[in-house]
């Protein structure tokens, strides 16, 4: 079914006159359902580019991880040497996160997303030249710099969908592309590295099996960039030629999201679930080998569980969101923000003392179904926050899960008993549970106290208009064309 667009006397610039999914013309033809099974543009095809390039970038991001044992034993290097490449190869996104957000504002997510992936496999293909502790850190530093991808991925699906199932959408296909973490454990420790060994060394097959992830990586970056679209409307450089929509101060963008105190409680948030997760993608493998004495193979596809949780988890956190926000509007949010990092945090002290492999796998798969609910139920709240300055506050709250990665990494790396390393881990998460009783979004009741304005009850209430998620000042500030002097102003995408 296709829908026919209402273009106005002034018959503004669309690209497509028609849409496969109901819009909402008010949020610039955003689309107020999901079609799982559509692929056609530009709603549904950037939804499928978005996850496909995210899940690319981890396979590219993790693609030597199962196999760090491997390395080890080949460069005889220390247990803190890789952990030390592992900190590098999530710190190194973290700077990216924080410069593309804005970067997405002014120029869209499409082009930004493939040329991160392109360059990001440049030092993938190359992991197996290294040959000590210092060139293994640093090629994993420059692949990390596809894990910023991230920020595009997030921002390229809310500007597809209207807020009342950003949540939903942020998270699947934030999920899928996650999924990526526990596919390439899988993929590359127990099928293409025991593939390789049939006709090589172990050493040469570590040294050249990241090829694949590197070619794949490459040739997605390139696809997307010319079978998809930045927002409804069209591509942002279309859209400017045609006086509708104007230049965005990428530096205004980052000043007001980063001026905004709720993005950096979201910021420690994230970093207590996606940073958990990025940690565990480095080290449940050679946990799960050195603990319960596995083989390479055994033990990363155990470790793959934690990141095929990803296939329904992130999207359950997020549509959970949705759902108790059309029963309860922000509250709602921020209830399911706080009960899954509170039960992910109870979960990392449990797995912390488990000494059944069957038991602590069973635990495994709760810890990460709640570490990725959380993520989702995050970005469920972002739009929300300040929405002209979105990819800005999806780059700086993005940024805060390398930096948890880059803390509790740094926890097991100088720990000698790897559970007190999961005890601070879990106490970590914990805390950051109660700092959503310090989220106050304008215009939104806050977990205790406060009240949604009458425009935002209405919204989430559907009992007038379904659009206006933030005050009704705030609204016309981000979708008026002219302020009151007559200048021209930035729309919010």
């Amino acid at each position: 079914m296709t829908v026919d667009i209402d273009q106005g006397k002034d018959q503004e610039f669309r690209k497509y006159k028609t849409y496969s999914l109901k819009v909402d013309p008010s949020q610039n033809d955003k689309a107020t359902e999901i079609k799982l099974c559509n692929f056609a543009r530009p709603h549904m095809r950037a939804f499928h580019c978005s996850w496909w390039a995210f899940f690319v970038a981890f396979f590219i991001w993790f693609a030597i991880a199962p196999l760090l044992s491997e390395v080890k034993d080949t460069l005889q290097i220390s247990k803190q040497d890789i952990w030390t490449s592992n900190i590098c190869s999530v710190a190194g996104t973290i700077v990216m996160r924080f410069v593309l957000g804005p970067l997405c504002d002014k120029y869209g997510a499409r082009i930004l997303m493939g040329t991160v992936l392109m360059a990001a496999s440049i030092p993938c293909a190359l992991i197996g030249l290294v040959n000590s502790a210092a060139t293994l850190a640093a090629t994993r530093f420059f692949i990390g710099l596809g894990g910023s991808s991230f920020v595009m991925c997030q921002y390229w699906s809310t500007s597809m969908f209207a807020k009342e199932v950003a949540g939903t959408a942020n998270a699947l296909v934030g999920g899928w592309g996650n999924l990526g973490g526990g596919v390439t454990q899988l993929v590359m420790g127990s099928v293409l590295f025991p593939l390789f060994k049939q006709g090589m060394s172990p050493e040469m097959a570590w040294r050249t099996v990241s090829i694949v992830p590197a070619c794949v990586g490459f040739l997605t970056g390139y696809t997307i960039m010319k079978i998809s679209d930045d927002c409804p409307k069209g591509n942002y450089k279309e859209m400017k030629q045609n006086g509708i929509m104007n230049e965005v101060s990428a530096a205004a963008s980052f000043r007001d999201g980063a001026l905004n105190f709720n993005t950096w409680l979201l910021f420690i948030q994230y970093g207590c679930c996606f940073g958990v997760e990025l940690t565990m993608n480095n080290a449940a493998a050679s946990y799960f080998k050195e603990t319960f004495d596995l083989s390479t193979e055994s033990a990363a596809a155990i470790a793959s569980i934690f990141g095929w949780m990803n296939l329904f988890a992130r999207g359950l956190g997020g549509f959970t969101s949705d759902k108790l926000n059309a029963k309860m509007g922000m509250r709602g949010r921020l209830i399911v923000q706080t009960i899954t990092l509170a039960i992910e945090g109870v979960m990392v002290l449990v797995f912390a003392q488990t000494k059944s492999l069957g038991l602590a796998i069973f635990v495994l798969v709760i810890f990460s179904t709640m570490v990725q609910a959380a993520e989702g139920a995050t970005y469920g709240i972002v739009p929300y926050v300040d929405p002209p300055s979105t990819g800005s506050i999806a780059g700086i709250v993005g940024a805060g899960g390398n930096t948890g990665a880059v803390c509790f990494g740094l926890c097991f790396r100088q720990l000698s008993n790897i559970r007190t390393a999961f005890n601070i881990m879990g106490f970590t998460i914990i805390g950051s549970a109660a700092m959503t009783f310090l989220v106050s979004i304008k215009g939104h009741r806050s977990l205790i106290a406060g009240q949604d304005s009458e425009a935002v009850k209405a919204a989430w209430q559907k009992s007038g208009t379904t659009t206006l998620a933030v005050p009704v000042e705030k609204a016309f500030t981000d979708y008026e064309d002219h302020d009151e002097e007559g200048d021209m102003k930035r729309v919010g995408y």
